[in-house]
């Protein structure tokens, strides 16, 4: 299958109150009668579309390595089992639950005063379903959460749950003799899933001579992208569906020799666009050159080359990016941008080119060697690309501390502008505890052309508008706070992202997280009556 016309769907993040209000404006066009045209003396009625529920899917365990051909038990992969759990969090009361992939089971209910929910030894996918309002889908938020302490898989591999989609664009993960990555395909639905998927490397597109994949109702397959895309050190799988709606997320761990190099969930970004925005990056101070300091991926999937402009908008501005002020990009060839020479801090990366691009960032942290390490161990996270118009909810996994992550964005073009004069992005912070009560609400605000970086705890205490440069802390006592939910004002451009962290003594360990976008209810659909239908 080619790249150059499958890439131009797009997310779908509508709830099935749009499939109704199709119907409904079907039978007005079969009725002969247009919306807004009075007919036998009657004008139309508006007539209210119920909001739909919400559902979204969460991965499942961390499918664990292979360790044929190893031959040594002092090389065991997997010492220490992952600790899977799943968190959900609704902002608006109302009944919700959890449950299994095929619905047979429910492990935890939202409702009746618990808006939280913690699901502890997850062994499958399990699909979090949220009930609407009287107006409104819910504002829910969910997060699958993978710890692994020791073995090929050691880090913190943590994703937000998704709504099921029929395109999504993985950007991420690698298949050469040091990383393995696995595409987890995951059908909540009750009809079966066609999946095909396409692939881009270094060298281009790779001939996968039409893979096509059924999933089937309330199940999960597996496809090692190593078997059918070898050797590729940059990867970004497309995947499309005709006849249902799948979650994906690529599965990518790496090794130097045996020493484990990282492992974390690749999620969907945004669909190709002539801006990508990728928020969440944080790093620590590296050199130039410094081949563990994390990239910028980028790929132009279409049949023409462009040029990428990136900007790495950081506390006090935009902040020139080594070797990336212009990027050469030749379409098809997966690119990778070095993020060495950067200073520690939390950034925000703007991508502009002339044509569509897809994007996302891998970061790093250095770890401790281990008794049979020669070199000291690394942890890695990838964050996806976001849309600048997503408010959402963001839920932090269990154990974690957790940074939310604010970027207000200039006008196309403007990025490498100074901010003096640019305007402000603002949002209201509600921050929920493990209830799915809010604990405190707050109003942040950025300069535009930044990006802020707050610590969830110490927002609690914060007082009136809270900017980068205010000073806070966290009050003593302060209650767990488990879900952010941010509702980003009215023509502000910015996007955001939650950094959590689990500290221990070899190392921190750490992922990104996108929000869950809510839902938006569908609009009120003009109808009226027309006597050529019978009807009375």
């Amino acid at each position: 299958m080619s790249g150059g016309h499958v890439w131009r769907g797009r997310l779908v993040r509508a709830g099935s109150g749009l499939v109704v209000a199709g119907v409904v404006a079907g039978v007005v066009v079969a009725g002969g009668g247009a919306p807004g045209t009075a007919v036998d003396g009657l004008g139309p009625a508006d007539v209210p579309v119920p909001p739909a529920a919400t559902t979204l899917v969460c991965a499942g365990p961390l499918l664990l390595p292979d360790d044929t051909g190893r031959g040594d038990s002092a090389f065991d992969p997997t010492p220490v089992d992952p600790v899977t759990t799943v968190s959900a969090v609704s902002s608006t009361p109302g009944p919700g639950t959890v449950t299994t992939l095929d619905g047979s089971t429910t492990p935890a209910r939202l409702g009746s005063g618990a808006q939280g929910v913690t699901v502890d030894q997850v062994a499958s996918p399990l699909v979090v379903r949220a009930e609407p309002g009287d107006t409104a889908p819910a504002r829910v938020g969910a997060v699958s959460s993978g710890v692994v302490t020791a073995g090929d898989l050691r880090g913190l591999s943590a994703a937000s749950c998704q709504h099921p989609t029929a395109d999504a664009w993985l950007v991420g993960g690698a298949t050469d003799l040091t990383s393995t990555a696995q595409l987890v395909l995951v059908n909540a639905g009750s009809t079966p899933a066609e999946v095909a998927i396409e692939v881009w490397g270094p060298a281009g597109a790779v001939d996968l001579t039409g893979e096509r994949y059924l999933v089937a109702p309330g199940a999960q397959r597996v496809v090692p992208v190593g078997a059918v895309a070898a050797e590729q050190r940059r990867l970004v799988v497309h995947v499309s569906t005709t006849g249902g709606r799948v979650a994906a997320h690529l599965q990518d761990s790496a090794l130097d020799g045996f020493t484990p190099a990282g492992t974390d969930l690749v999620v969907p970004g945004q669909a190709p666009a002539t801006r990508q925005v990728v928020t969440g990056v944080s790093v620590e101070g590296s050199e130039v050159g410094d081949e563990d300091a994390g990239a910028l991926r980028l790929l132009a999937p279409g049949e023409e080359a462009t040029t990428a402009a990136v900007s790495l908008l950081g506390p006090d501005g935009p902040t020139p990016l080594p070797g990336a002020e212009s990027v050469e990009l030749r379409p098809g060839e997966v690119t990778d941008v070095p993020l060495g020479g950067v200073a520690a801090g939390t950034y925000t990366l703007v991508v502009d080119a002339d044509q569509p691009v897809v994007a996302s960032a891998v970061l790093t942290r250095p770890g401790a060697a281990g008794e049979l390490d020669d070199v000291p161990s690394l942890e890695r996270a990838w964050a996806a690309s976001s849309s600048p118009a997503d408010g959402g909810v963001a839920v932090l996994p269990e154990t974690t501390a957790g940074s939310l992550v604010l970027a207000g964005l200039p006008a196309p073009g403007l990025a490498a502008d100074s901010v003096d004069g640019g305007g402000t992005a603002a949002a209201t912070v509600r921050l929920l505890g493990d209830d799915g009560r809010v604990v405190a609400e707050r109003r942040v605000a950025v300069p535009v052309g930044t990006t802020g970086a707050w610590s969830v705890e110490a927002l609690v205490g914060g007082d009136g508008v809270v900017t980068p440069s205010t000073s806070l802390a966290a009050p003593t006592g302060t209650p767990v706070v488990r879900a952010v939910d941010v509702v980003l004002d009215d023509g502000t451009e910015a996007a955001w992202a939650l950094v959590v962290g689990l500290s221990r003594p070899d190392g921190v360990l750490f992922s990104v997280l996108q929000p869950v976008p809510a839902l938006v209810r569908a609009p009120d659909v003009a109808v009226q009556h027309d006597p050529r239908l019978g009807t009375r």
